[in-house]
């Protein structure tokens, strides 16, 4: 039996939950989907709150290691601590492996609620670029030295005037940075067999970021065919919509969206706003890739109140695993997951964020809902 190696940070808050109502379900997919071929043993590492508390850092050396060599991950949330050193540790460790690209599916599962009238209209997914934009944390506090620095420098050598109290931020976004990102995603797109690209941005406003974001995006899809040998489906449309508009479009017509290419923070608010369509957070995956590595994560945070109260939902969790078995060759074990997840919310099985959106539908536990779905797996 070939052993499948993963790193799995279960994370902080309530991701001790949601890991340990996940992790039959892993073993038993890879099991069943591979004839008893293959299995999995969890390298367990750490990050976050559970770091700072045992070595005094919020991402080990040994974390770091282990994802490196196994070249990929499966993460819960993570709480950055005020004054923890990371702005956030999930942007760094993007940032550390050079994860340029965030993923994240948005697919309505029936039975799950929607504000939408026809919610099987939506498929669509947003590929964010990672590592620039105003995610990049490059920023100085109004009042302070640094600030007062940049706000001279620009009044004395660039002509621009700003108020004495502001704070500064610097929004970079890069010609290579947009163009391999642009490249990654196309590739996704094509092996997916997706059918319309769609550029989103702020262009008409921030012309020389956004607006170069899309015009990058749009030169490296026209010089596609001749970088991959001419092997692109012609059935792929490239096209691009402001991002204002883009929310409205996304609720009014998602029937006519099926990839989104955002810059940081457009793909981090858009990624909500979708999730918002399928029945929330709760049940949206998400996974950021490099050249190296691949770390999948649920899209939500750590949610400390809830912390070992066995209410939370596992589902965008149990996705992201599912996108894991995707990246590594094992579709059937994703398939085999999601069928599971869609036949017990199809069967009225819930947690308590889905049974509110319901009348008359009694919430189980985080737990129990894990185990209904390693039931019809």
């Amino acid at each position: 039996m070939e052993t499948i190696r993963i790193p799995i940070i279960a994370g902080d808050g309530t991701g001790e939950d949601i890991w340990n109502a996940s992790r039959e379900i892993f073993e038993e997919a890879v099991i069943k989907s591979t004839g008893n071929a293959k299995k999995i043993e969890w390298i367990p590492v750490i990050a976050g709150l559970k770091a700072l508390e045992r070595n005094d850092h919020l991402l080990p050396g040994e974390t770091v290691d282990a994802i490196t060599d196994c070249a990929l991950a499966l993460k819960g949330p993570l709480t950055t601590p005020v004054g923890g050193g990371f702005r956030s540790v999930n942007v760094y460790l993007r940032q550390i492996f050079d994860l340029y690209v965030c993923m994240r599916p948005i697919h309505w599962f029936k039975g799950l609620p929607s504000p939408l009238k026809r919610p099987e209209a939506v498929d669509i997914i947003i590929f964010r670029e990672n590592t620039e934009d105003l995610y990049r944390g490059i920023e100085w506090q109004a009042g302070t030295d640094d600030a007062r620095t940049v706000i001279n420098f620009l009044k004395d050598k660039m002509g621009v005037d700003l108020k004495p109290d502001s704070g500064i931020g610097v929004k970079p976004i890069s010609r290579s940075g947009t163009q391999r990102f642009a490249r990654w995603s196309i590739d996704a797109a094509i092996r997916m067999k997706r059918r319309v690209i769609t550029i989103v941005h702020k262009g008409n406003i921030m012309k020389y970021t956004e607006g170069a974001f899309r015009e990058w995006a749009y030169e490296t899809a026209g010089t596609y065919k001749e970088l991959s040998a001419g092997d692109v489906p012609d059935t792929i449309e490239v096209n691009d919509r402001i991002a204002d508009n883009m929310f409205m479009q996304v609720i009014s017509r998602p029937e006519d969206y099926d990839v989104l290419l955002c810059p940081n923070l457009n793909g981090d608010y858009l990624s909500d706003a979708c999730a918002a369509l399928i029945g929330g957070l709760g049940v949206a995956p998400g996974a950021n890739f490099g050249d190296n590595v691949a770390i999948f994560e649920p899209t939500h945070g750590s949610a400390p109140k809830y912390a070992g109260k066995d209410i939370v939902n596992p589902t965008s969790f149990i996705l992201s695993g599912a996108m894991l078995f995707d990246h590594i060759g094992l579709a059937g074990t994703g398939e085999m997951i999601r069928r599971g997840i869609e036949r017990t919310i199809q069967e009225g099985i819930v947690t308590y964020d889905l049974a509110r959106q319901f009348e008359g539908v009694k919430p189980v536990p985080c737990s129990e809902f894990g185990a209904e779905v390693l039931k019809r797996l």
